[in-house]
Protein backbone atom coordinates (compact mmCIF):
# COMPACT_ATOMS: atom_id res chain seq x y z
CA UNK A 1 0.00 0.00 0.00
CA UNK A 2 1.52 3.44 -0.80
CA UNK A 3 2.41 6.07 2.16
CA UNK A 4 -0.19 8.36 1.52
CA UNK A 5 -0.54 9.07 5.31
CA UNK A 6 -3.34 8.44 7.44
CA UNK A 7 -5.79 6.27 5.50
CA UNK A 8 -8.93 4.29 6.83
CA UNK A 9 -8.91 0.25 5.59
CA UNK A 10 -10.32 -0.60 2.25
CA UNK A 11 -13.87 -1.93 3.04
CA UNK A 12 -15.12 -4.69 0.75
CA UNK A 13 -17.68 -3.34 -1.12
CA UNK A 14 -17.91 -0.23 -2.74
CA UNK A 15 -20.07 2.75 -0.98
CA UNK A 16 -22.41 3.36 -4.18
CA UNK A 17 -23.33 7.06 -4.77
CA UNK A 18 -27.18 7.86 -5.39
CA UNK A 19 -27.45 7.21 -8.68
CA UNK A 20 -27.19 9.71 -11.66
CA UNK A 21 -27.27 10.03 -15.19
CA UNK A 22 -26.34 6.79 -16.60
CA UNK A 23 -22.45 7.01 -17.45
CA UNK A 24 -21.31 7.81 -20.64
CA UNK A 25 -18.11 8.29 -19.38
CA UNK A 26 -15.62 6.54 -17.15
CA UNK A 27 -12.28 8.99 -15.99
CA UNK A 28 -9.66 6.90 -13.70
CA UNK A 29 -6.10 8.25 -12.15
CA UNK A 30 -3.36 5.46 -12.88
CA UNK A 31 -1.18 5.20 -9.89
CA UNK A 32 -2.86 4.36 -6.89
CA UNK A 33 -5.87 3.68 -8.60
CA UNK A 34 -6.26 1.87 -11.60
CA UNK A 35 -2.90 0.45 -11.12
CA UNK A 36 -1.48 -2.14 -8.63
CA UNK A 37 1.33 -1.36 -6.60
CA UNK A 38 3.21 -3.25 -8.82
CA UNK A 39 2.26 -1.16 -11.68
CA UNK A 40 0.86 -3.84 -13.42
CA UNK A 41 -2.89 -3.82 -14.92
CA UNK A 42 -4.85 -6.99 -13.31
CA UNK A 43 -7.07 -9.46 -15.55
CA UNK A 44 -9.83 -8.73 -14.40
CA UNK A 45 -9.31 -4.50 -14.79
CA UNK A 46 -8.33 -5.33 -18.20
CA UNK A 47 -11.58 -7.35 -19.03
CA UNK A 48 -14.12 -4.33 -16.94
CA UNK A 49 -12.26 -1.67 -19.26
CA UNK A 50 -12.81 -3.32 -22.29
CA UNK A 51 -16.46 -4.19 -20.90
CA UNK A 52 -17.22 -0.73 -20.13
CA UNK A 53 -15.92 0.21 -23.91
CA UNK A 54 -17.95 -2.44 -25.63
CA UNK A 55 -21.18 -1.00 -23.69
CA UNK A 56 -20.46 2.16 -25.02
CA UNK A 57 -18.78 3.74 -21.84
CA UNK A 58 -15.55 5.64 -22.90
CA UNK A 59 -12.56 5.09 -20.73
CA UNK A 60 -10.11 8.03 -19.95
CA UNK A 61 -6.76 7.21 -18.46
CA UNK A 62 -6.41 10.73 -16.33
CA UNK A 63 -2.91 11.16 -14.67
CA UNK A 64 -0.28 13.27 -13.88
CA UNK A 65 2.13 10.95 -15.45
CA UNK A 66 4.15 12.73 -18.75
CA UNK A 67 2.56 11.12 -22.07
CA UNK A 68 6.37 9.02 -22.24
CA UNK A 69 4.97 6.83 -19.76
CA UNK A 70 2.00 5.50 -20.80
CA UNK A 71 3.25 2.20 -22.16
CA UNK A 72 2.02 0.82 -19.02
CA UNK A 73 -1.67 1.03 -19.94
CA UNK A 74 -0.91 2.12 -23.96
CA UNK A 75 -2.46 -1.71 -24.77
CA UNK A 76 -5.44 -0.99 -22.84
CA UNK A 77 -6.66 2.35 -24.94
CA UNK A 78 -9.89 1.80 -26.77
CA UNK A 79 -11.68 3.35 -29.41
CA UNK A 80 -10.88 7.45 -29.28
CA UNK A 81 -6.85 6.05 -27.69
CA UNK A 82 -6.50 9.51 -25.88
CA UNK A 83 -5.94 10.18 -22.17
CA UNK A 84 -4.70 12.92 -20.61
CA UNK A 85 -1.32 13.31 -19.04
CA UNK A 86 0.54 16.07 -16.72
CA UNK A 87 -2.37 16.68 -14.30
CA UNK A 88 -4.53 18.27 -17.36
CA UNK A 89 -1.30 19.48 -19.33
CA UNK A 90 -2.07 17.63 -22.55
CA UNK A 91 -4.38 15.66 -23.92
CA UNK A 92 -2.26 12.60 -25.78
CA UNK A 93 -3.35 10.16 -28.36
CA UNK A 94 -1.58 7.04 -27.22
CA UNK A 95 -2.37 4.56 -30.55
CA UNK A 96 1.15 4.89 -31.76
CA UNK A 97 1.85 3.17 -28.75
CA UNK A 98 5.22 3.94 -26.50
CA UNK A 99 7.30 6.80 -28.37
CA UNK A 100 4.79 7.18 -30.88
CA UNK A 101 2.22 9.35 -29.01
CA UNK A 102 0.78 12.21 -30.25
CA UNK A 103 -0.27 15.34 -28.62
CA UNK A 104 -3.40 16.54 -29.12
CA UNK A 105 -3.79 19.44 -27.06
CA UNK A 106 -0.96 21.30 -25.21
CA UNK A 107 -2.23 23.74 -22.09
CA UNK A 108 1.27 24.71 -21.04
CA UNK A 109 2.34 26.56 -18.17
CA UNK A 110 4.02 29.86 -19.49
CA UNK A 111 7.93 30.02 -18.68
CA UNK A 112 7.35 33.99 -16.56
CA UNK A 113 4.43 32.04 -14.51
CA UNK A 114 7.33 29.11 -13.45
CA UNK A 115 9.91 31.39 -12.98
CA UNK A 116 7.79 33.77 -10.53
CA UNK A 117 6.71 29.85 -8.71
CA UNK A 118 10.79 29.24 -8.70
CA UNK A 119 11.58 32.26 -6.91
CA UNK A 120 8.18 32.38 -4.41
CA UNK A 121 9.11 28.90 -3.98
CA UNK A 122 12.29 29.40 -2.77
CA UNK A 123 11.94 32.21 -0.39
CA UNK A 124 9.15 29.94 1.25
CA UNK A 125 10.36 27.06 1.71
CA UNK A 126 14.05 27.25 1.68
CA UNK A 127 16.18 23.96 0.43
CA UNK A 128 13.40 23.57 -2.18
CA UNK A 129 14.65 21.79 -5.45
CA UNK A 130 13.16 21.79 -9.05
CA UNK A 131 12.93 19.89 -12.41
CA UNK A 132 11.06 20.91 -15.21
CA UNK A 133 8.96 19.01 -17.03
CA UNK A 134 8.32 20.06 -21.24
CA UNK A 135 6.31 17.71 -24.11
CA UNK A 136 9.21 15.24 -25.17
CA UNK A 137 12.48 16.72 -22.72
CA UNK A 138 12.79 16.06 -18.68
CA UNK A 139 15.37 18.59 -17.07
CA UNK A 140 16.79 18.93 -13.70
CA UNK A 141 18.34 20.63 -11.18
CA UNK A 142 21.66 19.27 -9.78
CA UNK A 143 20.40 18.95 -6.60
CA UNK A 144 17.40 17.56 -7.76
CA UNK A 145 16.77 13.74 -6.53
CA UNK A 146 16.62 10.74 -8.94
CA UNK A 147 12.64 10.29 -7.89
CA UNK A 148 11.57 9.06 -11.83
CA UNK A 149 14.17 6.32 -12.97
CA UNK A 150 15.28 8.32 -16.07
CA UNK A 151 18.34 10.62 -17.12
CA UNK A 152 17.38 14.10 -16.69
CA UNK A 153 18.22 15.96 -20.50
CA UNK A 154 20.33 18.29 -18.65
CA UNK A 155 21.52 19.38 -15.42
CA UNK A 156 20.96 23.08 -14.46
CA UNK A 157 19.60 25.49 -12.21
CA UNK A 158 15.75 26.01 -12.92
CA UNK A 159 16.55 29.48 -13.73
CA UNK A 160 18.47 28.43 -16.09
CA UNK A 161 16.16 25.52 -17.24
CA UNK A 162 13.35 28.18 -17.91
CA UNK A 163 15.49 30.91 -19.64
CA UNK A 164 14.62 31.72 -22.95
CA UNK A 165 17.44 30.07 -24.68
CA UNK A 166 17.62 27.01 -22.46
CA UNK A 167 17.58 23.55 -23.79
CA UNK A 168 14.55 22.64 -24.87
CA UNK A 169 13.32 26.61 -25.38
CA UNK A 170 10.96 26.07 -28.12
CA UNK A 171 9.29 23.44 -26.21
CA UNK A 172 5.95 24.08 -24.33
CA UNK A 173 6.64 23.49 -20.07
CA UNK A 174 3.86 21.12 -18.84
CA UNK A 175 4.78 21.72 -15.34
CA UNK A 176 7.74 21.77 -13.00
CA UNK A 177 8.45 19.82 -9.91
CA UNK A 178 9.20 20.99 -6.45
CA UNK A 179 10.75 18.35 -4.13
CA UNK A 180 12.03 19.30 0.20
CA UNK A 181 14.18 17.03 1.80
CA UNK A 182 12.61 17.96 4.88
CA UNK A 183 9.22 19.51 5.19
CA UNK A 184 5.85 17.15 5.58
CA UNK A 185 4.09 16.51 2.20
CA UNK A 186 0.95 18.02 2.98
CA UNK A 187 2.64 20.78 5.01
CA UNK A 188 4.80 21.68 1.39
CA UNK A 189 1.68 21.79 -0.43
CA UNK A 190 0.01 24.37 1.72
CA UNK A 191 3.16 26.63 2.27
CA UNK A 192 3.30 26.51 -1.49
CA UNK A 193 -0.27 27.28 -2.68
CA UNK A 194 -0.30 30.41 -0.44
CA UNK A 195 3.13 31.70 -1.26
CA UNK A 196 2.36 31.17 -5.16
CA UNK A 197 -1.00 32.40 -5.55
CA UNK A 198 -3.17 32.49 -8.53
CA UNK A 199 0.54 31.99 -10.61
CA UNK A 200 0.20 28.23 -11.10
CA UNK A 201 -2.05 25.00 -9.85
CA UNK A 202 -0.41 23.52 -7.89
CA UNK A 203 -1.11 19.79 -6.14
CA UNK A 204 0.35 16.34 -5.40
CA UNK A 205 0.16 12.81 -6.08
CA UNK A 206 3.67 11.40 -4.29
CA UNK A 207 4.30 9.87 -1.09
CA UNK A 208 7.13 12.02 -0.56
CA UNK A 209 7.05 15.76 -0.57
CA UNK A 210 7.23 16.36 -4.26
CA UNK A 211 5.18 19.36 -5.69
CA UNK A 212 3.59 19.35 -9.54
CA UNK A 213 2.84 22.93 -10.41
CA UNK A 214 0.92 23.53 -13.94
CA UNK A 215 -0.31 26.28 -15.59
CA UNK A 216 -3.08 28.60 -13.62
CA UNK A 217 -6.43 26.48 -14.22
CA UNK A 218 -4.68 23.65 -15.10
CA UNK A 219 -6.15 20.33 -13.64
CA UNK A 220 -7.20 16.93 -14.34
CA UNK A 221 -10.80 18.62 -13.69
CA UNK A 222 -10.48 21.36 -16.34
CA UNK A 223 -8.87 19.39 -19.06
CA UNK A 224 -11.54 16.29 -18.11
CA UNK A 225 -14.24 18.75 -18.70
CA UNK A 226 -13.11 20.24 -22.14
CA UNK A 227 -12.75 16.75 -23.52
CA UNK A 228 -16.65 15.88 -22.40
CA UNK A 229 -17.80 19.21 -23.64
CA UNK A 230 -16.19 18.20 -27.38
CA UNK A 231 -18.03 14.99 -26.80
CA UNK A 232 -21.43 16.40 -25.29
CA UNK A 233 -21.09 14.71 -22.18
CA UNK A 234 -22.38 15.97 -18.79
CA UNK A 235 -20.37 16.08 -15.34
CA UNK A 236 -23.37 14.03 -14.75
CA UNK A 237 -22.90 11.21 -16.73
CA UNK A 238 -18.89 11.19 -16.07
CA UNK A 239 -18.38 8.84 -13.38
CA UNK A 240 -13.93 9.44 -11.57
CA UNK A 241 -12.05 7.27 -9.71
CA UNK A 242 -8.64 8.88 -7.68
CA UNK A 243 -6.82 8.27 -4.43
CA UNK A 244 -4.52 11.42 -3.99
CA UNK A 245 -4.73 15.04 -4.11
CA UNK A 246 -4.36 15.83 -7.50
CA UNK A 247 -7.70 14.07 -8.03
CA UNK A 248 -9.89 15.83 -5.38
CA UNK A 249 -10.82 18.48 -8.78
CA UNK A 250 -12.07 15.54 -10.77
CA UNK A 251 -13.93 13.84 -8.42
CA UNK A 252 -15.01 16.78 -7.05
CA UNK A 253 -16.59 17.73 -10.67
CA UNK A 254 -17.79 14.32 -11.77
CA UNK A 255 -21.37 13.29 -11.20
CA UNK A 256 -20.20 10.08 -9.32
CA UNK A 257 -16.65 9.24 -7.66
CA UNK A 258 -15.02 7.19 -6.03
CA UNK A 259 -12.18 7.14 -3.78
CA UNK A 260 -10.06 4.40 -3.49
CA UNK A 261 -9.78 2.17 -0.20
CA UNK A 262 -6.19 3.52 0.03
CA UNK A 263 -6.90 6.91 -0.60
CA UNK A 264 -5.81 10.11 1.15
CA UNK A 265 -8.11 11.97 3.67
CA UNK A 266 -9.06 14.45 1.05
CA UNK A 267 -9.67 12.28 -1.40
CA UNK A 268 -12.47 10.68 0.62
CA UNK A 269 -13.79 14.16 1.66
CA UNK A 270 -14.43 15.01 -1.92
CA UNK A 271 -15.81 11.86 -3.40
CA UNK A 272 -19.06 10.74 -3.75
CA UNK A 273 -18.65 7.03 -2.57
CA UNK A 274 -15.76 4.21 -2.00
CA UNK A 275 -14.52 1.65 -3.42
CA UNK A 276 -11.73 -1.14 -2.37
CA UNK A 277 -8.07 -0.54 -2.67
CA UNK A 278 -6.35 -0.53 -6.16
CA UNK A 279 -4.59 -3.69 -5.24
CA UNK A 280 -8.07 -5.26 -4.42
CA UNK A 281 -8.90 -3.71 -8.17
CA UNK A 282 -11.32 -1.07 -6.86
CA UNK A 283 -11.94 0.23 -10.11
CA UNK A 284 -13.17 -3.32 -11.71
CA UNK A 285 -15.44 -3.73 -9.12
CA UNK A 286 -17.56 -0.63 -9.46
CA UNK A 287 -17.33 -0.56 -13.42
CA UNK A 288 -18.76 -4.33 -12.87
CA UNK A 289 -21.50 -3.32 -10.74
CA UNK A 290 -22.10 -0.44 -13.17
CA UNK A 291 -22.74 -2.88 -16.20
CA UNK A 292 -24.40 -5.38 -14.04
CA UNK A 293 -27.26 -2.59 -13.42
CA UNK A 294 -27.56 -2.05 -17.52
CA UNK A 295 -28.38 -5.19 -17.83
Amino acid sequence: MRENGPVTSATRQPETPAAALPPRLIATDLDGTLLRDDKSVSERTVAALAAAEKAGIEVFFVTGRPARWMDVVSDHVHGHGLAICGNGAAVVDLHGGPGAHRFVKVRELARENALDAVRLLREAAPGTVFAVEQTYGFYQEPAYPKLHMEIPDTLATAERLLAPDAPGAGEPVLKILAFHHELDPDAFLTVARRAVGDRATITRSSPSALLEISGPGVSKASTLELCCAERGISPEEVVAFGDMPNDVEMLTWAGTSYAMGNAHPAVIAAASGRTVANNEDGVAVVIEKILAERL
